[in-house]
């Protein structure tokens, strides 16, 4: 199983997109775990995931983050898909990047 770690202010919006994933990842057959977590939180849990997802309003976080998660990727989330909450589009860009 795969895990996903979203990473944003405070995890309100992140929250939705998660949700959106996760019934992507149903549909599909995927089985990934996809969580959100504020940025002062999820610091303990990089290393331990598959890939690190920044919400765009940290995106300047990006050089920070990918020094902390050593060889775990990091990515930034594209903003229009950010904002149309497109969490197949977010899910299947994630998994391209694991492999």
């Amino acid at each position: 199983m795969k895990k996903i770690l979203l990473v944003c202010n405070a995890g309100m919006s992140t929250s939705m997109l998660v949700a959106k994933m996760k019934k992507a990842a149903e549909k599909d057959g995927i089985e990934v775990s996809i969580e959100a977590k504020p940025l002062s939180d999820a610091k303990a849990q990089i290393q331990e995931t598959d890939i690190v997802l920044l919400g765009p309003q940290i995106r300047y976080e990006l050089d920070n983050v990918r020094k902390i998660a050593g060889s775990t990727p990091v990515e930034a989330i594209d903003m229009k898909d950010y904002g149309m909450m497109n969490g197949e589009k977010v899910l299947k860009h994630a998994l391209e990047v694991i492999g």
